[in-house]
């Protein structure tokens, strides 16, 4: 059986995923994993899906306002022995009707090059590839993405 919670960075499962994120993106992103992981603090954040199946933790996933009504997903993962199994598009469709729910009528994201399952994922829920934003002007392995949610 499979449920997702809201809840916010405090939740332990959602912390414990975020290691497992880390320590994969850290094999991913090689040398730049530090310019990266400088911008993914957990701390104070609001919106976090967990994702429990057969109450074990399996994925997560979070965002936080970026600019007025745009949201920025942030911290999407599933745990390795769970992929293919529909998990991050659930995660995702669930932070997109939190975030309209509260009034938000874009998503953007961040992802890699190297997460090549990502982009295949943001694409399949109607996310299209923008110009890098922000911090991510100019980095060559990032691919910023949007979706309007309205």
């Amino acid at each position: 059986m499979r449920n997702l919670i809201r809840t916010d960075s405090d939740n332990s499962d959602f912390r414990e995923l975020v290691k497992l994120l880390d320590a994969d993106l850290a094999i991913r992103d090689g040398v730049e994993h530090s310019f990266y992981a400088q911008f993914n603090k957990i701390d104070k954040i609001r919106e976090v899906v967990v994702v429990y199946e057969n109450n074990q933790a399996v994925g997560c996933g979070a965002f936080k306002e970026f600019a007025p009504k745009v949201a920025e997903i942030k911290r999407m993962y599933v745990r390795e022995n769970m992929r293919g199994r529909g998990i991050a598009g659930e995660i995702l469709a669930e932070l997109e009707n939190w975030a309209k729910g509260l009034n938000f009528t874009e998503c953007i994201l961040e992802t890699g090059l190297k997460q090549p399952e990502a982009i295949a994922l943001y694409r399949k829920s109607g996310y299209e590839i923008i110009p890098n934003y922000g911090q991510y002007i100019g980095v060559e392995n990032s691919v910023c993405m949007r979706k309007v949610i309205i």
